[in-house]
């Protein structure tokens, strides 16, 4: 454990001083890219005005013959967009601590785009141990090439012992940025019987009580409930987001957006791309409902400083509320920035 008085100090000579808080930016989708597609690569600069985050993958899903040619492809896609530019963020996925690839992936990354780079995803994060790894690795290569900004780590949940130390994660280092949920890795760790990333299962389910010869009624129930809930309470007591991951049938748009506003609701900040399909049903579930900003909107105003109660609509508001309505208003500025057509629909001033 970090002692208190050195927990924001630099790990390295020469590296830079740690946040002391995040960046305020707006992540509704962090997007996948294989960086060893060189077609896919090249639609990248045309791609990073459309989405919040650009993601270079390197580990699950590029064949291990083909990892060298995502590190250099990622490099190269760094250099030729300026990311900043349009307020998009650049994060590239790591292969797994326990790969061959690992170090090359970082010393390679970080001494060529070591100063654009904002996020590193780092998979398969058990403990704690494996984020201070990681934090010191960073410290010493940012300070070896001089980069002036900390590299941040987002650590992706994805085993069992992972989520039973959720909460030792997520307070590892002040470079950690956030968390996101791993649903295929996490099944398999688990012993789960599904074969699905991402979403329900038909088989898991509840059922009404027996009312005489009436049919039962029956709800399929969300598999990844209580890890999401686990996983957001960490974040946010440590200050830090959660993110829902991926959702593999590209083909079910409907099903995507229905896990995608359930996480949304219980307080993630985004979920992850794989499909062009999907940054739209993104975009529009992480983003307050527009009534629900006016609402909110009316409690600030009614509100200024926070304190005492008043009555809207018949319905009193307090402390408490004015809180609630304080992180949707807060969120939908922040998303009118980004998506100016969206500034006139919420009409905050």
């Amino acid at each position: 454990m970090k002692l208190p008085r050195r927990f924001f100090q630099p790990l390295a000579t020469g590296a830079p001083a740690p946040f002391r808080e995040l960046p305020v930016r707006l992540e509704r989708m962090i997007h996948f890219v294989p960086p060893h597609n060189d077609k896919v690569r090249a639609r990248v600069p045309e791609l990073a005005g459309t989405v919040d985050v650009v993601l270079g993958n390197l580990e699950d899903a590029v064949p291990a013959d083909q990892k060298e040619a995502a590190r250099k492809g990622f490099v190269a896609m760094a250099q030729a967009t300026d990311f900043a530019a349009t307020g998009t963020g650049l994060w590239t996925r790591i292969n797994a601590l326990n790969s061959p690839w690992i170090l090359d992936d970082l010393f390679t990354i970080v001494a060529e785009v070591g100063d654009k780079l904002d996020v590193v995803m780092v998979p398969k994060v058990e403990g704690p141990w494996d984020i201070h790894y990681i934090d010191q690795l960073l410290a010493q290569l940012e300070a070896r090439h001089g980069v002036t900004k900390p590299i941040l780590v987002h650590a992706i949940l994805e085993t069992a012992e992972g989520v039973a130390n959720v909460d030792a994660i997520a307070s590892a280092s002040p470079r950690m940025h956030g968390m996101s949920l791993g649903p295929a890795d996490l099944a398999a760790s688990r012993g789960m019987k599904t074969t699905r990333v991402g979403g329900g299962h038909p088989d898991y389910r509840v059922i009404a009580d027996p009312a005489g010869d009436a049919p039962r009624a029956s709800a399929q129930q969300d598999l990844w409930h209580y890890t999401i809930a686990r996983m957001v309470d960490a974040c946010m007591a440590n200050g830090i987001k959660a993110f829902y991951g991926p959702f593999g049938d590209f083909s079910d748009g409907e099903a995507c957006e229905a896990q995608f506003r359930n996480a949304f609701l219980m307080g993630c900040a985004g979920a992850w791309t794989l499909h062009p399909s999907q940054v739209a049903i993104a975009k529009r579930v992480f983003a307050p409902d527009p009534a629900e900003v006016a609402f909110a909107a009316r409690i600030v105003e009614a509100m200024p400083d926070g304190t005492g109660a008043v009555m809207l609509d018949g319905k009193m508001q307090d402390d408490a509320t004015w809180k609630q309505a304080k992180v949707i208003v807060d969120l939908a500025k922040l998303v009118a920035a980004k998506d100016p057509e969206l500034a006139a629909v919420y009409k905050l001033g």
